[in-house]
């Protein structure tokens, strides 16, 4: 069976919101566009922008299950941005402008005793991905089948919130790709590293609410990793339907 890209998905703000696409061209030593440019700071945080940050100092669905249930749209011709979350009205607003609209509407997803939200930082010299180099996920569909049947039902494969989605490989053949280049359409990239996983994988994209022990899936196979993180090296389009294949 040929290894092929099934979905695209991007995340515009941190922590807040996919989208789904149906092609991307991406750059070398660049994370996909408008993926994680923003990022929101909580009350101790005292990130700028001007240099990345570890996830620690934002708003994050390991600490905000909720979270996980937004989902966004961006709009190329205006630069707006809609959220959708089931226990909210939806929010169109521009992140550059508008960031006090935003800050409102999301302080109404975290508890009071949780960090509050309180800026909305962007990327100045890199997104704010989970890595300290601008990265791509590679998740393979074989894999998160597997991390079902050992939880013991269907499980959203979007709450591990990656970026290229890939069909056709085997469970785990993913991690075999360390530091090899792999070619996803015109795009050649190098993977780096395995994506290290929390909590925010226990929380259900359609409801914000934690409803399955992921990482003691994981556990079972020594390890808490699924996917992996990739950097570009060539540039060029990907869409759903491309092959995937090793360099």
């Amino acid at each position: 069976m040929t290894a092929t890209v099934t979905e695209i998905w991007r995340h515009p703000i941190k922590s807040h919101g996919r989208e789904a696409l149906m092609s991307v061209t991406l750059e070398p030593g660049k994370a996909m566009p408008l993926d994680r440019l923003w990022a929101v700071a909580h009350e101790r945080s005292k990130v700028d922008g001007s240099a990345w940050a570890p996830c620690g100092n934002f708003c994050r669905v390991a600490k905000l299950p909720s979270l996980m249930a937004i989902s966004a749209r961006h709009d190329p011709a205006s630069g707006r941005i809609t959220l959708h979350h089931p226990d909210q009205d939806a929010l169109t607003f521009d992140p550059e402008t508008e960031s006090d609209l935003f800050i409102t509407w999301a302080k109404a997803l975290a508890p009071d005793d949780a960090l509050q939200p309180t800026r909305l930082v962007k990327g100045q010299a890199q997104a704010f991905t989970d890595s300290d180099f601008p990265s791509v996920t590679l998740c393979n569909h074989a894999s998160h089948r597997a991390v079902e049947q050992r939880v013991g039902r269907p499980l959203s494969h979007l709450r591990w919130r990656g970026n290229i989605w890939i069909d056709g490989l085997a469970p785990w053949e993913e991690f075999d790709w360390d530091d090899r280049e792999i070619r996803i359409g015109d795009a050649v990239l190098r993977v780096r590293e395995r994506t290290d996983r929390c909590k925010s994988t226990h929380s259900n994209p359609d409801t914000g609410l934690r409803d399955a022990d992921v990482l003691g899936a994981l556990a079972s196979w020594g390890h808490q990793d699924f996917s992996v993180r990739a950097e570009v090296i060539q540039g060029g389009e990907i869409k759903a339907g491309d092959e995937v294949t090793r360099v």
